[in-house]
């Protein structure tokens, strides 16, 4: 599988414990190779071939919220 960059936004990012809660999730998912979450900008660009539903599904079920995917 081919390397996609995908941005999400995210409501509920309260802190930067609410970020890395969020950042450690997505490092931890397979096919992710890099990850940046941005608390003021409210979002998480992810890089690698894990699927976008699958690292969406993995914020929500942190109980934050994703607006749309970028």
């Amino acid at each position: 599988m081919s390397e996609r960059k995908t941005v999400l936004h995210i409501e509920g990012m309260a802190c930067n414990g609410c970020r890395g809660k969020v950042e450690k999730r997505l490092a931890a998912i397979p096919g992710v190779t890099h990850v940046t979450v941005e608390l003021a900008a409210k979002q998480a660009t992810i890089i690698g071939s894990a699927e976008p539903a699958v690292v969406v599904k993995a914020v929500e079920e942190l109980g934050f919220t994703v607006l749309c995917e970028l």
